[in-house]
């Protein structure tokens, strides 16, 4: 039921998360607000296949 998404930065499209999500009660993509370490700040992240 759960599958497994990563987060990839949104400047330097880096995949830097992962977590898994209900694919049937959540249909739209995610996007947090997430540390980057290699862009060193805080910037959004959305998500992108594994």
């Amino acid at each position: 039921m759960r599958e497994l998404i990563g987060f990839a930065c949104d400047q330097c499209k880096r995949k830097n998360y992962t977590t898994t999500k209900n694919r049937k009660k959540t249909t739209e993509k995610l996007s947090l607000k997430k540390f980057c370490s290699s862009c060193r700040t805080h910037t959004l992240h959305r998500e992108v296949k594994v």
